[in-house]
């Protein structure tokens, strides 16, 4: 047999056809969900008297072979043989015979299809929030390895006021855990098994769908075959929750690139993390966040295309649909090895504090707590900033910080300020004065810190 279909067929089917229709070089990663669901569903045939139990265990067993052939590498994957569905068929048909051409009684390779890459990608984003997960502990002992540290904070670039370290880092904490909240989302609405809806109208056999769903790890099916066969509406989900975290990771690697520069020399990447040049030996690259950087777009054009790909298709299954997988696949794989070295790559990372606090002295990094400062003492605040841009429009002329500023400098701008001043505008009080909530207080990030790591313990089985 040359074709599972080919009853209907006088001519055998043109070579660059067969190189064009198929999809066997890359569905074949879905070969573990094929047969997992091909086993179930034979289970179900057998458990609704539809074929025996005797062409069940056969069936069966000539699964778990071909599982062990792909596992050792010993199974052939051919263009001929179109995709993983009939590539397995064929496979079985050649160990057990006509046992074999049972399997596909009540199914089509629509829902086949529809079930196998459900259930990959559902694998996929469980292991996603995984890496996820390890990421977000790395960030927690990197924020209190560090809870005394004070960087820049900065708004377009430019230094703003003063912040810890692990409050910074503690922004993208929150980041990627409203990341894993997507994907558990994700998980909810995917939790539905299409198998049992056939080419789109359902089958007249008596099959049991619930009992598939329930082997199969599903709490439902879905309830229209039409939709079953034809949704790809997961995809295109999971595809957007992955560019998100791209895009997060992507700001994260830009930072990071900033602050290994010279010109900042906040952190030090690893020498095991890091490349250098062909021609300058001086050079040491970070080529970690800046592939990650670059893979963001990557993963952007792979969401575009699906949904593009989706956007006039009429009901239910068409060709185009076969264009589901490359994109979805190439995310995952992108965003699974970024996750995995970004999370390594921080975790070996050495902060420059030294140099950090050197960066502290100007900036006017505290202008906003000398505002402050005279708002609590009653002035207006817009009548408070106006005053602390003409000190620190003084200072510019002058070459100094507002921290070398005396009192009867401070004086010379309004008669509020006291001796208490000085002390107000210390880099660490400026920091650990912002107690409002979420504020960059110790106080606080050692509350996010708990709230964090609470966070993952809920998580646990």
């Amino acid at each position: 047999m040359k074709k599972l279909w080919e009853g209907r067929f006088k001519k055998e089917t043109n070579k660059l056809l067969e190189k064009f229709n198929a999809s066997i070089l890359f569905d074949s990663r879905m070969s573990d969900e094929d047969i997992k669901g091909s086993i179930i569903h034979s289970r179900m045939l057998a458990k609704q008297d539809i074929i025996s139990a005797e062409e069940q265990k056969e069936i069966e067993n000539g699964l778990l072979q071909i599982k062990e052939e792909i596992q050792n590498g010993n199974f052939e994957f051919r263009i001929e043989d179109e995709d993983i569905h009939m590539a397995v068929e064929k496979r079985l048909t050649e160990l057990i015979g006509s046992a074999a051409g049972k399997l596909h009684t009540a199914r089509s390779r629509n829902d086949q299809v529809a079930l196998d890459i459900r259930m990959y990608t559902r694998n996929k984003a469980h292991y996603i929030i995984e890496l996820l997960i390890s990421l977000e502990k790395t960030l927690i002992d990197l924020a209190e390895k560090n809870i005394d540290v004070i960087i820049p904070g900065y708004t377009h670039l430019q230094r703003a006021q003063p912040i810890l370290f692990s409050h910074h880092l503690m922004a993208y904490f929150q980041m990627f855990r409203r990341d894993i909240t997507r994907l558990l989302d994700y998980l909810d609405r995917s939790d539905e098994m299409p198998l049992g809806a056939g080419a789109l109208a359902g089958t007249t056999f008596n099959i049991d769908r619930h009992y598939v769903a329930q082997e199969l790890g599903f709490s439902g099916v879905t309830q229209n075959s039409l939709d079953s066969v034809s949704d790809r509406d997961f995809i295109i989900e999971l595809s957007s929750a992955i560019s998100i975290i791209s895009m997060h990771l992507s700001r994260f690697s830009e930072e990071i690139i900033i602050w290994c520069t010279s010109e900042f020399n906040f952190i030090k990447l690893d020498d095991a993390f890091s490349t250098g040049s062909s021609i300058m030996p001086q050079k040491k690259n970070p080529d970690i966040p800046e592939l990650i950087r670059g893979k963001t777009g990557r993963i952007y054009g792979n969401l575009m295309a699906i949904l593009t790909t989706m956007k006039a298709l009429p009901l239910a299954y068409n060709k185009d649909m076969q264009e589901d997988k490359e994109g979805i696949f190439d995310s995952i794989d992108n965003i699974e090895i970024s996750l995995e070295i970004f999370s390594e790559m921080l975790a070996t990372t050495t902060i420059n504090d030294e140099e950090i606090l050197k960066s502290m002295k100007y900036g006017f990094l505290n202008a906003t707590d000398v505002a402050d400062y005279l708002a609590k003492k009653g002035i207006p605040f817009r009548n408070a900033h106006k005053i602390v841009g003409e000190i620190v429009s003084s200072c510019e002329e002058k070459k100094i910080a507002i921290d070398d500023m005396t009192l009867e400098d401070f004086r010379e701008f309004s008669p509020a300020f006291e001796s208490d001043i000085t002390e107000i505008i210390k880099t660490e009080n400026c920091v650990n004065e912002r107690k409002s909530f979420g504020g960059t207080s110790k106080d606080n990030v050692l509350m996010q810190i708990k709230n964090g790591n609470d966070f993952l313990n809920s998580l646990l089985p």
